[in-house]
């Protein structure tokens, strides 16, 4: 459960529940049990603009395409950040992990403290890698879902 704490801790609880209701509305679009008119909230309420049963029209589509490619720049840039703290705390991990082996191969004593420190780097770590992965999968999600409403567009 740390990884829980440190994603409250570090807010990426509330981009996670963002990326989880946005895809949901989206998914709810397409497979039409909400209007494409509908707005979205990011607390995953929707609130429908018009009548379920209205055809929606061309412009309909076209102007929640253009929220969408929106919300897939705002996602990737989301994860670009987090590909980069990712990698460097992966990075140093492994030197610290590194650094304690070779200090503990060599000296009389063992490094408790660059051992407290990898482990340390190791808690935070997970977490990370468990956000980059939702945002990673997320954004692939979105490029199919982007794909579903043109052809929607099209048809």
């Amino acid at each position: 459960m740390p990884g829980s704490v440190l994603f409250f801790l570090f807010g990426v609880n509330d981009m996670r529940k963002r990326m989880l209701a946005y895809l949901k509305y989206i998914d709810l679009i397409l497979a039409h049990e909400l209007p494409v008119t509908s707005s979205f909230d990011y607390s995953g309420e929707y609130v429908q603009k018009a009548a379920k049963d209205q055809i929606p029209t061309r412009k309909d589509f076209e102007k929640l395409l253009e929220t969408h490619l929106s919300q897939i720049a705002f996602f990737q840039h989301e994860r670009l950040i987090h590909l980069i703290v990712t990698v460097l705390f992966a990075v140093l991990s492994f030197a610290t992990f590194m650094l304690t082996f070779v200090t503990a191969m060599s000296a009389q004593e063992f490094p408790t403290a660059l051992l407290i420190l990898f482990l340390l780097l190791l808690v935070l770590l997970v977490p990370y890698i468990m956000h980059y992965y939702l945002l990673e999968n997320g954004v692939q999600k979105m490029y199919r879902q982007y794909d579903e409403l043109l052809k929607q567009i099209r048809q």
